[in-house]
């Protein structure tokens, strides 16, 4: 199987509805992408309409990723700096493959597909992300060239008395 990434698609119902599925599969699968399982689409959907609203304003790009069947696959959503002194690098948030697609190597596909993109968006010089510890994400961003330049103990509270710390990896594109 393959994967087909598009930047900026047009959002339509069936987008929306993939996305919104894509994103509760993966939290509840126990995806690190802002929720914890178990989660409904109910809970992620406003989550999901404030991603709209920042691409409609233009400080936020997707990345969509769709399998041979035309399902969501995988996405991830840019961020740009408002600041002038930090608009040279971009986030990158809630990078998810859907668990169908586990060990397929889409995730690595995706952040290639990231890189390639951010390096099209001007003055672009690196991309940022944070990731939840305790996973392995982070030996897994290293591996597709990510570096931690930072890491803030207990940041990330999945449960009462289940902290993570919060990780913070660079890409530099240049």
């Amino acid at each position: 199987m393959t994967i087909t990434f598009t930047l900026d698609p047009a959002v339509t119902p069936d987008l929306r509805d993939g996305l919104l599925d894509l994103w509760v599969d993966v939290s509840n699968e126990g995806g690190a992408v802002g929720f914890v399982a178990p989660v409904e689409r109910e809970v992620i959907r406003p989550e999901l309409v404030k991603y709209f609203a920042a691409m409609a304003e233009g400080g936020t790009r997707l990345l969509v990723g769709h399998d041979e069947g035309g399902r969501v696959a995988a996405a991830a959503f840019f961020t740009f700096n408002t600041r002038r002194v930090v608009a040279h690098w971009v986030w990158l948030y809630t990078v998810m493959v859907h668990p169908s697609h586990q060990g397929r190597g889409y995730g690595r596909d995706l952040l290639a597909a990231a890189s390639d993109a951010a390096r099209t968006f001007e003055g672009t010089e690196a991309i940022r992300l944070s990731c939840r510890g305790g996973l392995g994400l982070e030996r897994f961003y290293g591996s597709c060239g990510y570096k931690e330049v930072g890491r803030i103990p207990g940041a990330i509270r999945v449960a009462p008395g289940d902290d993570r710390d919060d990780v913070i990896m660079l890409l530099p594109l240049v």
